[in-house]
């Protein structure tokens, strides 16, 4: 493809690598953590996540910048590491197996791929990864391939298996959503790394689920959009948009309304304070005048 005019073509690597670590049955032969969740040791800069699988142990993760993996070349370097960063995590797979997994793999990169066309004339067609490789941290690589296939099903059936037709349509019906896919999977690296970390984030997400739970048909967190649904990337990326200026001004709102409330409540302690002090005053005046009448 590369070979031909007008291909534009983009391969970026990030600065990030991965290395896989195994974390093993408990000693009872089951899992040593809850079984339907994605496990998460987010630290800003880099993670670690784990994933069950059957026989009882999990599949962690490692991403790091790759300045960091070179760093870990000892075992002394590598304990420390997992002393400081992941406790927990080094307490269930025992110092001996971080130490032997992290000093004998070598972190692998982790790349995107942009261009287009997809297709030349009615020859040729690229799908898939080869199309529209990305980082896996929205786990859409293969659903994205299989929509692919889906998408060209649709346009051989609707004409006729016309390759002079059905290529060019398939390009220019799907440029973009790879596109989109390619940069949320960027994006929710950062989400589940570092954003997670933030109550601002957090509460975003509660009002997204709020929101969900009392519009479902017309409001739809993001994520949901992406993996339960068939909804365009690209228009999962526009609704998120939309859906941030609306959060915005309902935060805005709210901040007023809680700054309004407590004005009136520092107006009403100021009230019954001055109330207070003028009582105080007159009930003092008028035990002194009890009391030099008493005295007289």
């Amino acid at each position: 493809m590369m070979r031909h005019c007008r291909f534009d073509y983009e391969q970026r690597y990030i600065e990030h690598g991965y290395m896989e670590i195994a974390f093993p049955p408990s000693e009872s032969g089951g899992h040593c953590m809850a079984t339907n969740y994605l496990h998460i040791w987010p630290r800003n800069q880099f993670m670690l996540i784990a994933l069950p699988n059957l026989d009882g142990s999990f599949t962690g993760t490692m991403f790091m910048p790759f300045e960091l993996f070179d760093q870990l070349k000892s075992p002394e370097a590598v304990v420390k590491f997992y002393r400081d960063t992941f406790p927990d995590a080094l307490e269930l797979l025992g110092e001996k197996t971080v130490v032997d997994t992290i000093l004998s793999l070598k972190a692998l990169p982790l790349v995107s791929i942009r261009c287009q066309p997809y297709h030349l004339n009615d020859k040729m067609l690229i799908i898939g990864d080869a199309a529209h490789a990305m980082v896996p941290f929205y786990g859409q690589g293969m659903n994205c391939g299989f929509e692919d296939c889906i998408i060209l099903d649709d346009l051989m059936q609707q004409f006729g298996h016309d390759f002079g037709k059905v290529l060019p349509a398939f390009t220019n019906s799907r440029v973009e959503d790879a596109h989109a896919i390619v940069d949320l999977a960027l994006y929710n690296y950062i989400e589940m790394r570092q954003s997670v970390n933030s109550v601002t984030f957090l509460l975003r997400k509660k009002l997204d689920n709020a929101l969900n739970w009392l519009l479902p048909n017309h409001w739809v967190p993001l994520y949901t959009m992406v993996t339960f649904s068939r909804t365009p990337y690209s228009r999962a990326i526009t609704d998120r948009r939309w859906q941030d200026r609306v959060l915005g001004r309902l935060l805005c709102a709210a901040a007023v309304a809680a700054s309004v409330c407590a004005a009136c409540a520092a107006h009403r302690v100021g009230v019954t304070r001055a109330l207070r002090t003028h009582w105080s005053q007159m009930a003092f005046r008028a035990s002194r005048m009890i009391e030099g009448l008493r005295k007289a």
